[in-house]
């Protein structure tokens, strides 16, 4: 074993040594359960190597695994190389889940250890109960990093900033109250919220410690009669604090959260906690009597008001004017040999900073050429990107985060020369993108009764993908955001009006070329029946043309051309107006009828 984090891995086995522990779980994760964490808790990617947004680590005195989701499964294998990791795949028939692994390697009363911090109550009940179940022990109060971690990057500190109700639509003060009316409608006076992207949005204040999300690490407690925010008290300016204090919040210490919720919080108090979100930690704090209960925030969120989707709409002229110009250069610069991968990504922040609402990238791009496209979340390093040249498809996954809106797009365009086969799979992907983007549905219904639509052209010739074909997308948060998604999996929730969701099906051959078709979509009336009542359908947000020398006319309904064809209007005339006669040109070049 040769990899750098080798020596982690064997300064974690000594801590686990010393305290008798056998084996011990490390998710990716931080205390507030993100997907996109801060560097100073990503103790997995340290202990392990993997960097994906996905994935658990187990390690016990002689053993490790890594398991992570399909997207994640060529990128987890390169970077687990030496590394004394094992990659486990999961969803897969035949693959062993974590606990099966762990049962099969663990004794009767051996220890499994886990930090509470980043166990949610129902995954850390989980484990309980199964160590249970098969005569283990469970600690939650193992966290080697603290002091194992040599160098460990320290806690962020950037400030805080309002988000202007110019663009949020809605005060927080309203925000508040409405919080506060769903909690005592589950029968609570009190929420506890750990959930960066809830507490952004309820208090209408954003900030930049998580890379590509303008969040605030921080804690929100709320009742009608006490609201507290748990944040480090350098991060709030004057102006903050104004902000604040009109919607009576009191801020304290970060650091202070346990011991207050444990000592100030009336054991009268009824609290509702998420327990998906709120840790094993602070909930073991807290002696009063808590409701566990999904928390209401995702659901109001979740619903755009009509201040926000006229903003999101905005952005995406603008985030689409600044492709125009990106793409432009690629095509310019592919077979030159001076450009890769990575340079398609510095060149996109380029193109997008211009514009003084931008705020940064929503997320990493995945620009993936080639057979790199297949790598679902690909992730480019100047020592291995790709350099660009003249022919083969070039996969490009990218957004933007503007105080208006948040973006997410994907685009695979051929650099060159386009074999049959990459049309012919490109036009599948397409058909799939236009059913879902076409689909009207009856009020009730959910995104995995819309999942097959995107897939059934697959289907019909024994292909598929393994990733869903949609998740929700915040308003200048997280380009992932619940509760709503289109995907296989069951999900009960319904599709209503307001929520924003992508329309992203894919194909993907390894070794050889990723394809994947990417547009934001809202959901909106679709109008009434007297017979079958209310329908919903989808406006497309997402404004850039798709690559008409990748389509294969033939394969397409007069009905998918004459979609193809009005989209490509609406971005000619949307985009237009943001456009030099050059970019114009190329444009209209790419929006031709087919």
């Amino acid at each position: 074993m040769s990899k750098a984090t080798v020596k982690n891995l064997e300064a974690l086995r000594e801590a686990m040594r010393k305290v008798k522990v056998s084996a011990v779980i490390i998710p990716g994760t931080d205390p507030h359960q993100s997907e996109y964490v801060n560097p100073h808790w990503k103790v997995r990617d340290w202990v392990s190597g993997f960097t994906g947004s996905n994935g658990t680590a187990v390690v016990t005195l002689d053993s490790a695994g890594l398991w992570t989701d399909s997207r994640y499964f060529l990128q987890a294998a390169q970077q687990l190389q030496d590394s004394g990791f094992e990659l486990h795949k999961e969803d897969i028939p035949g693959e062993a889940t974590i606990n099966e692994w762990l049962a099969g390697e663990l004794s009767e009363n051996d220890i499994l250890a886990v930090d509470g911090r980043l166990f949610s109550v129902m995954k850390a009940n989980q484990l309980e109960e199964f160590c249970g179940a098969n005569g283990l022990r469970f600690a939650t109060d193992f966290a080697p990093a603290d002091t194992i971690w040599d160098e460990r990057p320290p806690r962020p500190m950037t400030k805080a900033f309002v988000h202007d109700v110019k663009y949020a639509g809605e005060t927080a003060e309203s925000k508040v109250e409405r919080v506060l009316d769903a909690v005592e409608a589950n029968g609570a006076d009190a929420i506890f919220i750990p959930a960066l992207d809830e507490i952004a949005w309820t208090l209408n204040i954003r900030g930049a410690d998580v890379e590509c999300n303008p969040l605030v690490v921080s804690y929100l407690y709320l009742s009608r009669s006490e609201k507290v925010l748990f944040v480090d008290e350098e991060k709030i300016d004057d102006e903050v604090a104004a902000h604040l204090n009109r919607i009576g919040v009191k801020v304290m210490p970060y650091d202070d959260v346990q011991n207050w919720l444990g000592k100030h919080v009336s054991v009268s108090s009824t609290i509702l906690l998420d327990p998906n979100q709120v840790s094993d930690t602070l909930a073991r704090a807290l002696e009063c009597y808590k409701v566990y209960a999904k928390s209401p925030i995702a659901a109001l969120k979740a619903i755009k008001n009509e201040v926000q989707i006229e903003g999101t709409r905005k952005a995406m002229e603008r985030d689409g004017a600044a492709l125009v110009r990106l793409w432009m250069w690629v095509e310019k610069m592919a077979g030159t040999e001076t450009v890769n991968e990575t340079d398609v990504a510095d060149k996109a922040i380029e193109c997008r900073s211009v514009n003084e609402l931008y705020r940064g990238e929503s997320f990493g791009m995945i620009a993936g050429y080639k057979e790199h496209g297949a790598i679902v979340h690909y992730s480019a390093k100047p020592e291995t990107a790709s350099v660009l040249k003249a022919e083969g498809l070039l996969l490009v996954d990218t957004g933007a985060q503007y105080l208006d809106g948040t973006t997410d797009i994907t685009r695979t365009m051929s650099l060159g020369n386009p074999t049959e086969v990459e049309k012919h799979d490109y036009t599948l992907v397409l058909k799939g993108h236009l059913a879902i983007g076409r689909a009207k549905f009856p009020v009730g219904t959910r995104g995995s009764q819309l999942d097959a639509l995107a897939r059934i052209y697959q289907w019909n010739e024994m292909m598929t993908y393994l990733h869903g074909t949609g998740h929700g997308v915040g308003h200048f948060l997280g380009v992932h955001e619940g509760p709503q998604n289109i995907r296989l999996n069951e999900n009960p929730t319904t599709l209503k009006p307001g929520m924003i969701t992508s329309n992203e099906p894919g194909l993907y051959k390894a070794g050889k070329y990723g394809i994947r078709t990417e547009n934001l979509v809202l959901t909106v009336p679709a109008g009434h029946s007297d017979e079958f009542g209310d329908f919903l359908k989808f406006e497309t947000l997402t404004l850039f043309p798709y690559d008409r020398n990748l389509i294969d006319v033939s394969m397409l309904s007069e009905e998918e051309k004459a979609q193809v064809n009005a989209y490509h209007d609406e971005v000619r005339m949307r985009l237009t107006p943001y456009l030099n006669d050059e970019e114009q040109a190329w444009l209209n070049a790419r929006t031709e009828k087919i």
